[in-house]
């Protein structure tokens, strides 16, 4: 069964309450999206609030994946780029798929999802973002059409003594 996508939902408890779930779920699953484990939710809820200013604003767009029971499965938040010169590419963040779908092919299925709502943004030509390394994700990525354009050598502290690289992967949408 497929996931049922929606850009720009409207934004309700039942939303916010997923959304949040989903994230401390991925966390503490292991999943490289902000957080290291042990999370809970009122961890994640603040990144979230700021997530929600975003979109409020306009400079951020939610795109969320539903499961065969209507419950948040998958989310993707892609923001526009503020800079004069670089407005023709937006950041693509916190790309997560409930660990209870792993391997199922939903990540395949949200980053097609991610590309296809990009494409359809006015004046946007690439979608650009960035990834821990040792997670391997950076594999995944490049499986779904994303090129590595750079890496920072331990940019990301996970805990004391274990630094990780910052990869930068870029999509051109043309």
């Amino acid at each position: 069964m497929s996931l049922m996508f929606e850009l720009d939902p409207p934004v309700d408890r039942a939303l916010r309450d997923g959304v949040v779930a989903l994230w401390a779920d991925v966390s503490n699953a292991g999943g490289a999206v902000g957080f290291v484990p042990p999370v809970d939710e009122e961890t994640v809820r603040p990144e979230f609030v700021r997530h929600l200013a975003s979109m409020a604003e306009g400079r951020t767009r939610l795109l969320v994946g539903y499961d065969e029971e209507g419950a948040v499965a998958a989310t993707a938040f892609l923001t526009y780029n503020t800079h004069r010169l670089m407005r023709h590419w937006v950041w693509l963040y916190t790309v997560m798929v409930h660990p209870r779908h792993q391997g199922a092919g939903y990540g395949r299925e949200l980053m097609a999802a991610v590309a296809e709502a990009a494409r359809g943004f006015e004046g946007i030509d690439a979608i650009r973002l960035t990834c821990r390394g040792g997670t391997g994700v950076d594999r995944f990525y490049a499986a779904c059409g994303y090129k590595e354009v750079g890496r920072v050598p331990g940019a990301i502290r996970v805990a004391e003594g274990d630094d990780r690289d910052d990869i930068m992967m870029l999509l051109p949408l043309n």
